[in-house]
This record gives structure tokens, sequence and C-alpha cells, in this order.
């Protein structure tokens, strides 16, 4: 027996001495996984006529395939039959102790990107979180989710609007702390490059002004130049959770669209405000009713050129919107849900003049889904958009139908509540 531990301890010291008590990296394999989602579509107008249409000074381009100088962009869902929407990849493993790693690859038939590609640290005290690289900011409740995480086929027409429909993805840092109180609260600060297409923008713009001859150039903004800060806080009543929470933007705009059909440019400053209030109420172990809201203000400040006209005015956008919504979710396998959207307010000022704008601007959606597992997803969704205008600014009813069919492989991380 005496033998027998002695030679234990032998070989422990021995392995000890090759091995040393260090993280193993190697022991590890990272998370892998592949979600792809297809789906088709059926909408009362072709694919020209509504790739043209828009919502009248706050975007254009929202439904299918349209152009920004050299690149080519299609929207989820673009055509009429059938679309493939993306494949994506991602993986996910830890680095050390102290560290995680994440990328998501984003492929569509036209590029490849990477939609994600951040560490975020594990190991800070005092309930501090350190997150840098690419990443999705966590402005407000929409902006954080991937395409497949969401309760409806396309993005809330106020993020849509305003953001684009890649929202606030930007390259940055985060820093988030945590309250060591027994009500959850979380404070966030984010610094980020500010390059979203819709609302911020950095890039130096060249443009005539008043006439072929004299270029005017706008430089490009000191990077990085987006602020974004929130503060968030949940808590349970019975079988009831509540998250709500208050977001804050700033940062200058640059944003060149003359490339476009119609070509403009916008340079100044601007400013997002957003409202967050979710509740889920749980009826059993797999039933639950979810209710989803949030309203967002922008203050956009600035000089628009019209690319045709060689004008340029002082331009002051002052643009509100939110959606509300209700899902249901009757067991493991069905779910039915039905959101509004409305952008209520679309107050835009060229030269200290007021402009006609239309207001109330609406959207309303009804899906119903099955889920043969946690792994697959078939969605019907149907919906009625009536914000969005033609080039005489005549409004357009958009009726849309989709049949959307979602399916992931190899492991893939929980989604955030």
């Amino acid at each position: 027996m005496k033998k027998t531990l002695t030679m234990i301890a032998a070989l422990v010291a021995a392995a000890s001495a090759q091995e040393p008590q260090t993280f193993l990296q190697k022991a590890l394999n990272p998370d892998i996984s592949l979600i792809v989602d297809v789906a088709y579509v059926e909408r009362n107008l072709d694919d020209h006529e509504v790739s043209h249409l828009e919502v009248p000074a706050i975007a254009h381009g929202l439904i299918g395939s349209h152009s920004h100088g050299e690149q080519s962009h299609a929207t989820y869902n673009a055509a009429n039959g059938f679309n493939l929407n993306y494949g994506e990849l991602g993986v996910r493993s830890e680095v050390d102790p102290n560290f995680t790693l994440d990328g998501v690859f984003h492929f569509s038939e036209e590029n490849v990107e990477i939609e994600e590609a951040y560490f975020t640290t594990t190991a800070l005290p005092y309930g501090l979180r350190l997150k840098g690289g690419k990443f999705f900011s966590d402005f407000g409740r929409h902006n954080n989710s991937h395409h497949h995480a969401w309760n409806f086929a396309d993005a809330p027409l106020v993020y849509d609007a305003f953001l684009g429909s890649h929202g606030l993805n930007e390259k940055g840092a985060q820093l988030q702390w945590v309250a060591p109180t027994e009500l959850y609260v979380m404070v966030g600060i984010e610094l980020l490059q500010g390059e979203n297409e819709q609302m911020f923008g950095i890039g130096e713009i060249e443009h005539d002004l008043n006439d072929t001859t004299t270029i005017e150039v706008v430089e490009a903004a000191d990077a990085p130049a987006l602020t974004v800060a929130y503060v968030k806080s949940s808590f349970d009543i019975g079988a009831t959770t509540i998250l709500g929470g208050v977001s804050y933007a700033k940062g200058d705009s640059r944003l060149d669209h003359l490339e476009d059909e119609e070509p403009h440019a916008f340079y100044g400053e601007s400013e997002l405000y957003g409202a967050e209030l979710t509740l889920k109420h749980y009826l059993g172990s797999y039933r639950s009713l979810s209710f989803e809201s949030e309203l967002l203000y922008r203050d956009m400040d600035g000089i628009q050129y019209d690319g045709e006209t060689s004008a340029t005015v002082a331009m002051v956008k002052k643009q509100a919107g939110g959606y509300a919504q209700f899902v249901y979710a009757h067991d493991q396998n069905w779910r039915a849900g039905v959101r509004y959207d409305n952008l209520f307010k679309n107050d835009v000022t060229a030269n200290g003049t007021r402009l006609d704008k239309p207001e109330g601007l609406e959207r309303y959606s009804v899906m119903a889904e099955y889920n043969p597992s946690e792994f697959s997803r078939i969605r019907l969704q149907y919906s009625v958009n009536e914000a969005l205008y033609d080039d005489e600014e005549g409004q357009k009813d958009v009726k849309t139908l989709i049949l959307q069919f979602n399916y992931a492989i190899g492991a893939h991380g929980a989604h955030a509540f």
C-alpha cells in the first residue's frame, strides 16, 4: 500500500511538473453554430415599385434592394418569391479566466461581413464588465438582439426608419456596472466609432456648392464620434417579470448619400432618446403572455445638401415613433403575436420654415409560429404598412405576407430575456 501511494504521488508530481496549474485553453472546444433563415414573400406591389418607396423626411429604401454608391444592400425579405436572407456563423469560447471571445459572421448572397467580433471580461471586480470590438449596442430593448431572436420577421418600424435594418452595430468599447442591490440595476456607457448609415456618420463629404466648379469639403468627424448611455432595471411581482430602461445616444452626423438616385448629404449633430418597457407574465411552465414597447425620439440639427439643385439649407428634424407588441406562447411549440408601429412626430424645419410632412405613419402586423424544436421555427406573418410614400409623396399601402423558416445547428448560447 505504501509503495502504491508513493508511486501515485510520484505520478502526480511528474504530471504537475509537465502541466503547470494554469488555464488550458486547448481543453475547451469553441461553441460553433450555423443559423439559416429563408422566406417566401408575397406583396401587393412589385419589387421595383416597393424599393423606391420612402418614409418622407425620415428614411428611404426600407424594403427591397438598393445601393449606396458602389455598395448594394438588400433588406430581409427583400423580394417577392423566395428569399435567402442569411446564413449566420457564430463562434464563442473562453480565452482564459479573464476573457471570453465572440464572433458572428453574416453571409448573404452578395457579401460576407463580420457582424460582431468582441471580447468580454469575466473577472472584473465591483460588478463591472468591459466589452470591446464590434458589437450591437445595448441602446434600448430591440437593438442588441439578432434577427433570429426577433419576435417578428422584421424590425420595429421606428428602428428601421431611424437606425436602419442593422441598428447600432458599431466598433467601440462598452463598460457596464451592476449595482450591488437586491433590485437589479445596470448602468452602461459606450464609446463607439459612429458609422450608422441612417443617423450617425464620420466620413468626409465632398459636394458642389451652388455650381459645378466650386467644391465644398466637409471634414470627417473625429472618431470615436458616438456616445451611448443607459440605465436598466428589472424586478418580479408574483409571476410577472418587469424590465424597463432609458437610453441616450449623441454623435456627429456625416450622411453621404450623393450616389443615391436622389443625391443628398447631411452633416451636423444628432441625439437619440429611448424608453423601454417589457412585461412577461407566466401562465404555466411554458405558457406566457409578454408585452414589449419602446419609444424613440431623435433630434438632428445640421446642414442638408441637395445634389440635384446644389442647394444647402439649415435643417432641423425632431421626429419620434414607437411600437407595442403582445406575444402569447401557448406551449413549447406554438406562439402568436400582434404588433403596432407608429411614427407619430415628423417636425422638419428648413431655413426656419416648417415643412409639411406626414405624421401618424402606421404599420400593423400579426404572426403565428410553430417551433418543432428549440432549433427550428416556421412563422407566418402578415402586415399592412401605411407609412410609405412614392416619389410624388402619394401614400401607398404595402401589404406583405411572409412565410419564414429559421434553422440552427451547433452550440448557440441562450438569448437574453
